[in-house]
C-alpha cells in the first residue's frame, strides 16, 4: 500500500520539538567553530603550520600561503549574464581536455537462487570534448560464483561485501586502465567517485580494510607513475578534517553532526549570514592529516590535498580530494578549473560521472534477463539451480 502522508504529518508535528532542540544545538555550535575558524585565519601560514605540526591527527594542515586572504573563502569571480557566456567559458577549459569517469552497480546473490551467485558491472565514460563531440563508452561484467563469494548461504552481509569489494577493485582498476593509456597527457583527468581516504573501511576486518586500502594505493601510485591526475569527488561529505583542525587549536566541544561543508557553506554572526560561498569559490587546499586509516598508507599517509568547492546554488559544497603530487606539480588549479567545467555542464554535479552512472546502472530488466540467462544456462548444464517461487511470480508479472 502506498504511503500515509497524513500520518506521517501527524507524527512529524507531535516530535516538532526534538527536531527544533537539535537544530538549534547544531546552530550554536556552527557559530563556535565559525568564530574559532576566524581566530585562525588571523593567524600566519607559519604560525598554523607550526602549531598544528605538534598535533598528530590533527585533521588538516594548509598548504597554500593564507596571509593575503581575508577568509577561506576563495572568490572564483565567475558570473555570467546568459548561458551563452558560460557555455563558451567552459569550452575554453575543457577544449581538446579527455575526461574520464567510471561507476559500477551489482546484482546481490540472494534467497532467489539456489546457489550462491552475485553480477558486478562497471560502466565508464570518457569525453573528449572536441567540437565533432567524440566520447567512448562501454561496460564490463564479472559473474561471481560460489568460489569467489566463499559463503555458506545464499546471501547476507559478508557475501553482499565481497560483492562491493570486487565492485571498487574493478572501478579503482578501470581507472588506472585509463592512466596507463593517456600517460603523460596533459590534457586528461579522471574523476574518482568517492573518497581517497578510506576511513569508511575501518568498520571492517582487517582482510576487508586492506583491499580497501590496496586499491586506493593502486589508483595513487598509478596516478602519479602515469602522471595522470585524478581528482575524487564527494558531492555529500561528512568529512571532519576542518573541524578537527579546529579542534585541535582551541580545544572545541566535540559534535559529530558539525562538518566541514556545513561550517563553510555560510559564516554566521548573531544567527545572520554575513558570507556565503557562491557557485564556483573553494577554500584554500590542505593537506589531509587525519587519523585512523592513513596510518596504513605508508608514503601516501600524507600525500592526499583536499578542498571544498562550491558547484551549485543551494546544496552544501563539494569535497575535491586530489594526490599531492598534483599539487607539487602546480596542476591543482588547472584541474580545479576542469572540475568547474564539468560541473557547468551537468548543472551542478560532473556530467562525466553522471553519464558513468547512466552506462553502469542495472536496470530491473537487466536484472530478469540476468537470471533468464542463468537459468537457461544451468539448464543446459544440466546444474541444480532452482529460481523461488518469489522470483518466478515476479518475472510472470513484470
Amino acid at each position: 500500500m502506498p504511503l500515509k502522508p497524513s500520518q506521517i504529518l501527524s507524527q512529524l508535528n507531535a516530535r516538532r520539538s526534538e527536531f527544533s532542540r537539535f537544530d538549534e544545538e547544531t546552530f550554536r555550535l556552527i557559530e563556535i567553530y565559525q568564530n574559532a575558524l576566524s581566530e585562525a585565519i588571523t593567524l600566519s601560514t607559519d604560525e598554523l603550520q607550526a602549531r598544528l605540526a605538534a598535533k598528530p591527527g590533527c585533521g588538516a594542515i594548509p598548504l597554500e600561503l593564507l596571509d593575503e586572504f581575508k577568509s577561506w573563502i576563495l572568490a572564483c569571480g565567475l558570473k555570467w549574464e546568459t548561458r551563452e557566456q558560460s557555455n563558451a567559458w567552459v569550452r575554453e577549459q575543457l577544449s581538446g581536455v579527455s575526461t574520464f569517469a567510471v561507476d559500477g552497480s551489482q546484482i546481490y546473490p540472494g534467497k532467489d537462487l539456489s546457489i550462491p551467485v552475485a553480477l558486478v558491472q562497471i560502466g565508464w565514460f570518457e569525453n573528449l570534448h572536441t567540437e565533432a563531440g567524440q566520447y567512448f563508452k562501454d561496460i564490463e561484467s564479472y559473474i561471481m560464483t560460489p568460489q569467489d563469494l566463499k559463503v555458506d548461504r545464499l546471501g547476507g552481509e559478508l557475501a553482499d561485501r565481497k560483492v562491493n569489494m570486487r565492485r571498487f577493485e574493478m572501478e579503482t582498476q578501470r581507472i588506472i586502465d585509463y592512466f596507463e593509456d593517456h600517460e603523460g597527457m596533459e590534457d586528461a583527468l579522471a574523476f574518482f567517485d568517492g573518497s581517497l581516504v578510506a576511513t569508511f573501511a575501518e568498520a571492517f576486518d582487517q582482510e576487508t580494510q586492506a583491499t580497501y586500502v590496496r586499491c586506493v594505493l593502486n589508483l595513487l601510485e598509478a596516478s602519479e607513475h602515469f602522471k595522470v591526475p585524478v581528482v575524487a569527488y564527494i558531492d555529500t561529505s561528512t568529512a571532519r578534517d576542518l573541524t578537527g583542525m579546529l579542534q585541535s587549536l582551541f580545544a572545541l566541544p566535540d559534535n559529530k553532526s558539525i562538518h566541514d561543508a556545513k561550517l563553510l557553506d555560510k559564516f554566521y554572526a548573531n544567527k545572520k549570514c554575513i558570507q556565503s560561498m557562491e557557485w564556483g569559490d573553494r577554500t584554500p587546499i590542505f593537506r589531509c592529516a587525519r587519523s585512523g586509516i592513513l596510518d596504513v598508507y605508508g608514503k601516501h599517509g600524507d600525500r592526499i590535498a583536499f578542498t571544498y568547492l562550491k558547484t551549485n546554488r543551494d546544496g552544501l559544497p563539494a569535497r575535491l580530494e586530489l594526490p599531492m603530487w598534483v599539487y607539487d606539480a602546480g596542476r591543482a588549479e588547472q584541474v580545479i578549473n576542469w572540475v568547474r567545467g564539468e560541473v557547468a555542464i551537468g548543472g551542478g554535479y560532473p556530467y562525466v560521472i553522471e553519464t558513468a552512472d547512466q552506462v553502469a546502472v542495472v536496470q530491473e530488466r537487466d536484472r530478469q534477463s540476468f537470471f533468464r540467462i542463468l537459468q537457461d544456462w544451468a539448464k543446459q548444464e544440466d546444474l541444480r539451480l532452482r529460481l523461488s517461487r518469489k522470483m518466478v511470480s515476479k518475472a510472470r508479472r513484470r
